[in-house]
């Protein structure tokens, strides 16, 4: 179905400005960045930005959403193929690996703007705390979901439960880690994904050895 004009103008400014807000977000951080510079940056007038969003933190919380996706395109993320690809596989070790494979591509995407939300939140930022709480609760949906799954298929090990199983990926997916070992002590995003990988197989499922 052929999308009306109007509608998809309406689509591209909005990723437009979103894409704006993310780079100046990474750039600036939250607080110093005012809805002024992004609306410039983005070609749009200040009203726009707020006649679009509303607010600074729903501005945010789209550049989030944008950055994560890797693109504009309004399909939820558990409808995109490479998603889908892995939620059909039904060995438990390929699909912890599939699953890290999409988790690390998704971090180098957002990793950069989530350290900023980090670091304003710990610094009492009002509106990155609300955020992070938020992302935070989506992620761990998303890894009790994939948690779940591994329970269906028999692979996690006896003394492992689904409550325990997505707290530990929840955790091993943080941004923290991410750039822990690939910031900090500069592993590469092989490395790190082959770690991730192989220590969430070893610590959570019946058989571990499931390198991909």
């Amino acid at each position: 179905m052929r999308i009306p004009l109007r509608e998809e103008q309406a689509r591209l400014t909005h990723a437009r400005i979103a894409t704006a807000a993310a780079a100046l977000f990474v750039e600036r951080g939250y607080a110093p960045t005012k809805i002024v510079d992004v609306a410039r940056a983005a070609g749009v007038s200040a009203q726009t930005v707020y006649n679009t969003f509303g607010t600074k933190p729903a501005l945010l919380k789209a550049a989030y959403d944008l950055t994560l996706a890797g693109d504009p395109d309004p399909v939820p993320m558990s409808e995109r193929p490479a998603v889908v690809a892995v939620e059909q596989l039904t060995d438990p070790a390929a699909m912890v690996h599939g699953y890290v494979s999409l988790a690390r591509q998704a971090l180098d995407r957002l990793g950069p703007l989530m350290l900023q939300v980090v670091a304003g939140a710990a610094a009492g930022d009002a509106d990155l705390q609300a955020h992070q709480q938020i992302t935070d609760r989506e992620r761990l949906t998303g890894t009790g979901q994939l948690a779940q799954r591994l329970d269906d298929l028999g692979g996690l090990a006896a003394e492992v439960t689904v409550e325990r199983a997505r707290d530990a990926i929840w955790a091993m997916f943080s941004v923290q880690v991410w750039q822990l070992l690939t910031g900090v002590l500069k592993w590469t995003g092989e490395d790190y994904e082959q770690w991730i990988g192989h220590t969430l197989c070893a610590s959570l499922l019946t058989t571990p050895d499931g390198a991909q």
